[in-house]
């Protein structure tokens, strides 16, 4: 089983305990003035008005945080911080745009801090969307390609050290259509390997890698919105290149990405959400760039990067729907695999995906989940902030 718990499960449970509680209202002091009441009531208050709706508020912010446990990363304390905010008060129809700092340390040496978010400007003429982290974490390899990740003799323990930044700009030439550049940075260095195949597995590739690219995006996105989209398309290709000259040691390669969501309303509460999804690398690409299936977003179930090859594909099909409040259910399945390229894709590697997840909405529109996925002899517990898609 693999799991990655990111911020707290049980300051969710918490969460959800709270903001089913009927308002509390403030107390006179023998002053006259009210009073926020006990730090139990204040925190109450905190959770039942964090998914309010705050249109005359430039930047709202929240945040969830406590204890934490996984089978691998153990023991741990996680914070997520999130903020809305709108770059026009004066527009009311401007999507809000959104910024996560998410943090973790457990007793497993897992540490990570990171910031993602998508700034809309005024009036829609631009995005900035950006990603970036730091990681350290044991972890597990089991070699590149299909017949080596599926061969649970190859599983190799190793600590990963990992920084990558990812970030673009995206003009609007016209509704719903963007184009702009993208610049991508990631580090990546595995050291204590323990295992019986152990460096082998890496087939003579370096073990510490740095590779700088930058390239192009063009999308068409008419979603309603961008961290939970009830409505729309998003269309998107990537193409980033990542040369000798700019610092990428003894090896080049280009990276070719797509993705095709699709959003809509079935029935009262219910969204229906479909992604096709792949990504393709030519030349000699290193290791810790090879697409992967597995972890938080793709493939949940899978270990993250268990699979990986020069190409990988998926497919997934989510049912999405409002229970309660602020509760909310999801159902999926998937599939998935790796291939050294297009035309070697074999449709007896395929893996299947399914799972089932709660979601509460922590801010509006912006849903807190947990999801247990199952794969091909593995399952795995995810918990996030905002929708895998």
């Amino acid at each position: 089983m693999s799991c990655r718990f990111y911020p707290s499960l049980i300051m969710l449970f918490l969460s959800i305990a709270l903001s089913a509680s009927e308002p509390v209202d403030s107390v006179a002091t023998s002053e006259g003035r009210p009073s926020k009441g006990n730090i139990i009531k204040r925190l109450i208050n905190y959770f039942d008005e964090s998914n309010k709706d705050k249109p005359m508020k430039r930047v709202d912010f929240s945040f969830i945080g406590g204890p934490s446990y996984s089978n691998d990363a153990k023991l741990g304390i996680g914070l997520v911080a999130a903020a809305l905010y709108r770059t026009d008060m004066n527009v009311s129809l401007l999507q809000q745009s959104n910024v996560s700092l998410y943090t973790e340390v457990t007793t497993a040496l897992l540490y990570m801090v990171g910031v993602r978010g998508n700034h809309i400007a005024p009036h829609e003429g631009y995005r900035i969307n950006y990603d970036t982290k730091v990681y350290s974490f044991p972890t597990k390899f089991w070699g590149i390609g299909y017949t080596r990740a599926v061969d649970d003799a190859n599983e190799t323990s190793y600590k990963d050290f990992h920084v990558s930044l990812q970030g673009e700009i995206l003009w609007q030439p016209r509704k719903n259509f963007f184009i702009g550049p993208t610049l991508e940075f990631c580090y990546t260095h595995a050291h204590d390997i323990k295992g019986d195949k152990g460096i082998s597995l890496w087939e003579g590739q370096p073990l510490k890698t740095s590779d700088f690219g930058a390239g192009l995006t063009f999308s068409y996105d008419s979603r309603d919105h961008l961290t939970n989209p009830f409505s729309g398309w998003l269309f998107r290709v990537d193409q980033r290149f990542f040369p000798r000259f700019a610092g990428n040691g003894n090896h080049s390669f280009s990276l070719t990405e797509f993705g095709i969501n699709k959003y809509s309303r079935i029935w009262r509460g219910g969204i229906l959400a479909t992604r096709l999804h792949g990504k393709f690398t030519y030349g000699r690409t290193p290791w810790g760039m090879l697409p992967t299936i597995g972890g938080s977003y793709t493939m949940r179930g899978y270990y993250e990067a268990r699979y990986r090859d020069k190409c990988a594909m998926d497919l997934t099909v989510e049912l999405r729907q409002h229970v309660w409040k602020r509760s909310g259910a999801v159902l999926w399945l998937g599939v998935g695999s790796v291939f050294p390229r297009f035309a070697a894709m074999r449709f007896d590697r395929l893996l299947p995906n399914a799972g089932i997840g709660y979601r509460w909405e922590f801010k509006k529109r912006t849903n807190v989940r947990l999801d247990f996925g199952v794969g091909k002899g593995q399952t795995g517990f995810i918990f996030n902030i905002n929708e895998a898609f």
